[in-house]
């Protein structure tokens, strides 16, 4: 029994006697696997000679790149001590034009330093970037929330009404859902701001007043607003890998290719949703955090549950809860057009993804602090 012999490139050298040139015959197979082990026998032909050149490639079985680019590379060595090389193959110079396509020599890496950015560049590009990328999430949450707002039917150009199915899952998802974190958070401000009220009221001899700053406080700012930031980490978040996961699998466009709008379909149901349930689950906080600043002022000032309510009665007037109510429906469109927005930008990747959820959070907690501090200074002006 025989066994094949294992492919190989070879390589002979003959010298031409009339011009002091040489012959390369090569054959064999000069290929990535073969091609290597003729690499040395190359660099020891081509090094430091000169002189006419003449390679035969008649005699090659098989060549690809890498094979080549070796002989490419003495031939160039070649060149470079002033001898001429001529590349001679067999029928159809099936292997000189491969040869003859390669470059002289890799591209060197670019060694220039780049031009140094004046001081400012350096301070404004940043600037700048932020600026535009602010506008473009400024133009994208416009145009969802005039679709949401144009739009509630679940097919472009036909009136198919909005399912409530949608809608009533949305608020158990993020409503219902999240009143148990909602309660323990409040209770636990509620009782933390009347300990701290107290506890710096009682040098005054005034820790009946702790119930005033307690009332004012959750019920104009810290209610509304502790519980935004919690729906922005919570269901903020939610909605945004929601999206951008229908986003990487294409779903939304799907969804366009059906003729129905992904705005219709995923974003307007959400909003709905964050709309009825934010402002619910601000009521609830605000309870929470009065039963909590209740038992610590029972508890550590000796208050009772008598006295803090008449107390509270006469801190507070429905002024204090509109105020604070008044603000839960537009942070609730904040946080589920912000969310929207990045769901939409994901790319096709889960850094993507979990990039634009972190984007969301962030963006939906600063615009809800920054829109809570417009209300207070609007307040302010006509004295509400």
């Amino acid at each position: 029994m025989t066994t094949a012999a294992s492919p190989s490139a070879d390589i002979v050298s003959e010298s031409l006697p009339d011009n002091g040139g040489e012959v390369w015959r090569l054959s064999g197979h000069w290929v990535n696997t073969t091609a290597v082990a003729g690499a040395k026998r190359l660099a020891d032909l081509a090094g430091g000679k000169g002189g006419a050149l003449e390679v035969d490639l008649s005699g090659v079985s098989e060549m690809d790149t890498a094979g080549a680019w070796l002989l490419r590379r003495a031939i160039t060595e070649r060149q470079s001590g002033g001898g001429e090389v001529h590349l001679r193959d067999g029928d159809g110079e099936r292997y000189a034009d491969l040869v003859s396509a390669l470059p002289e020599k890799l591209a060197e890496p670019r060694t220039e330093k780049a031009n140094r950015a004046t001081l400012f560049e350096r301070v404004f590009s940043p600037v700048g970037r932020v600026v535009m990328d602010a506008w473009d999430d400024t133009v994208a949450a416009m145009f969802i929330l005039g679709s949401a707002v144009r739009g509630a039917q679940l097919k472009i150009g036909r009136r198919s009404g909005l399912s409530p199915a949608a809608i009533v899952h949305q608020i158990d998802h993020m409503g219902v859902r999240a009143v148990p974190i909602i309660l323990l958070m409040s209770f636990l401000i509620g009782a933390i701001i009347a300990q701290q009220g107290a506890f710096q009221l009682r040098y005054f001899g005034a820790e009946v007043f702790v119930v005033d700053l307690v009332g004012i406080l959750q019920l104009r700012e810290i209610g509304v607003l502790l519980t935004a930031i919690m729906i922005a980490g919570r269901s903020g978040s939610a909605i945004t890998a929601e999206i951008g996961s229908m986003k990487m699998r294409e779903e939304i466009d799907a969804l366009k290719v059906m003729g129905l709008s992904p705005v219709g379909v995923l974003v307007f149901p959400r909003l709905v949703a964050l709309t009825v349930a934010l402002p619910l689950l601000t009521i609830i906080a605000n309870f929470a955090a009065l039963f909590g600043a209740a038992c610590v002022a029972w508890a550590y000032s000796g208050i009772t549950f008598d006295t803090f309510l008449s107390r509270l009665r006469e801190a507070i007037d429905l002024s204090t809860v509109v105020s604070g109510m008044i603000k839960a429906p537009f942070m609730a469109l904040i946080i589920g057009i912000v969310a929207s927005v990045e769901g939409l930008k994901v790319g096709g990747s889960a850094e993507s993804l979990g990039r634009h959820v972190t984007a969301a959070v962030v963006k939906s907690i600063f615009v809800v602090i920054l829109v809570d501090g417009l209300f207070a200074m609007f307040y302010a002006a006509i004295d509400f």
